[in-house]
């Protein structure tokens, strides 16, 4: 049996413990718990004793304050990432997905997939927090668009081999192949121009390409049409008309019904278009070298993207280096990652 004693003893010494507890917030860490944890508190406090009753009455106060209890705890909504700028940091933040892990300690990035940019993205007032929260948007598009590359260039390389040694391709290769030689715009028994073709964009020349384009994913084009990179299209149905087009222009800016129709179109305007051959060639030249693709190398060669020439490459250059987007050249997607494909 336990004396009277014993239990008043214990209540005297369980109260100021879940007080002080209560303060630090490691009980009370929403407001919805409060009432209950102060209450359970309160029952523990023999009668009679003026210092622990108002060691309970703080305890109550704290759980009804307006001002939630330290530390907080971000709250789990169900809010998909794209309805605003708040749901994606917080989004990130659950994948804890962060650049300087990335750049610093070579962490994955996670698939965290976005069909859209949130509406508010231009209503963030801090430059560096739209541009993070920009890049982390971006990135993973853009890995996951490369990834597809790389799966499809491996395959041909296995078929360039089995060419050379003279060993016959099978049936469903040959009409991959055909299905390749369309999808790059070459001819299918031409295995070294597709093999120039079928190759990666640095992820920082994609990212920089995609802010300057984009204005951050503020553009009405970014907004309304998934379109980052400012392609053009003379297809009236699949295109947004440009404000200040010139009237004797006809030309549309092209819109995808996901982020990553638009990153995987440009990846295949600059493997395929006439206007970027020095940029794959200067791509097949440093694998040949054996260095590592890195897009302020390459970014010289995009003087024809933009009407401002030179002016355009300078601004791209300045772009990586002043946001040490080559840190990123070698960024790699996580596996395993309990995340939907595009959110």
């Amino acid at each position: 049996m336990i004396s009277k004693m014993q239990q008043i003893d214990e209540r005297l010494i369980i109260a100021p413990v879940l007080a002080v507890a209560v303060s630090a917030g490691f009980l009370a860490v929403s407001r919805m718990q409060g009432p209950e944890v102060a209450y359970f508190a309160a029952a523990a406090i023999p009668p009679g004793e003026p210092a622990i009753e108002q060691a309970a009455r703080q305890v109550a106060r704290q759980a009804t304050q307006a001002e939630p209890l330290l530390p907080p705890k971000r709250p789990k909504v169900d809010r998909p990432p794209t309805q605003s700028v708040l749901a994606l940091s917080d989004w990130f933040a659950e994948l804890k997905y962060d650049l300087e892990h990335i750049r610093e300690k070579g962490a994955t990035v996670p698939p965290a997939f976005l069909a859209s940019l949130p509406p508010d993205l231009g209503r963030i007032r801090e430059t560096q927090e739209r541009k993070r929260l920009f890049f982390q948007a971006v990135l993973p598009l853009i890995l996951r668009a490369n990834q597809e590359i790389l799966a499809d260039r491996k395959r041909l390389w296995r078929v360039q081999a089995d060419d050379r040694l003279g060993r016959a391709i099978p049936a469903q290769d040959r009409l991959w192949l055909r299905a390749m030689a369309e999808k790059y715009e070459t001819d299918p028994g031409d295995l070294t121009t597709l093999l120039r073709r079928v190759d990666i964009v640095p992820p920082s020349l994609a990212l920089a390409q995609a802010a300057e384009e984009s204005g951050w994913g503020t553009s009405r084009f970014a907004r309304q049409g998934n379109a980052i990179f400012g392609q053009w299209t003379m297809e009236k149905a699949e295109g947004l008309v440009p404000l200040n087009r010139d009237e004797d222009k006809d030309h549309l800016v092209r819109r995808f019904k996901a982020l990553i129709d638009s990153v995987r179109a440009y990846m295949a305007n600059l493997n395929t278009h006439r206007a970027y051959r020095e940029l794959r060639q200067g791509r097949e030249a440093l694998r040949r070298a054996g260095d590592p693709l890195n897009g302020l190398s390459l970014a010289r060669f995009l003087n024809r993207y933009s009407q401002r020439g030179d002016h355009y490459v300078d601004a791209i250059r300045d772009m990586i280096q002043g946001n040490e987007l080559n840190r990123l050249d070698d960024a790699r997607l996580a596996y395993g990652q309990a995340t939907d494909p595009e959110a």
